[in-house]
């Protein structure tokens, strides 16, 4: 399944040095924004497995995994929408960053089931 959540603010960014009073509105813009692009969906069965493809509006040179901070508030409003039921590792793996390219701020989650396997 292919998620997008189109950025309701700022990255958050691991190297960023912001107060933590900033950084948890951040952090709950994102989650509450996925959390809204997850209502009324099917809840998956776990494991899963999440890969985040990050678009950029610039194309200038960054990390991906630096933005762990903003799929992490993603995937607990995904938890908060009923879409997952933990974000613990018997649950999710991941999410693996990657570079979506060059457009409009927002990051697509692809979710996938992982079928006869356990990652616990």
């Amino acid at each position: 399944m292919i998620l997008t959540i189109p950025a309701p603010c700022q990255f958050i960014n691991s190297n960023q040095r912001l107060h933590r009073m900033a950084q948890a509105k951040l952090t709950k813009t994102w989650r509450q924004a996925s959390a809204a692009a997850a209502q009324g969906l099917e809840p998956f069965s776990p494991p899963v497995h999440i890969t985040a493809h990050i678009w950029k509006p610039r194309a200038g040179r960054y990390d991906p995994n630096n933005l762990a901070p903003t799929t992490k508030a993603i995937v607990d409003g995904l938890v908060d929408a009923g879409l997952l039921a933990d974000d613990s590792v018997e649950y999710v793996v991941g999410p693996d960053h990657r570079h979506g390219g060059k457009g409009a701020a927002e990051i697509v989650l692809e979710i996938t089931e992982i079928k006869g396997e356990s990652w616990a």
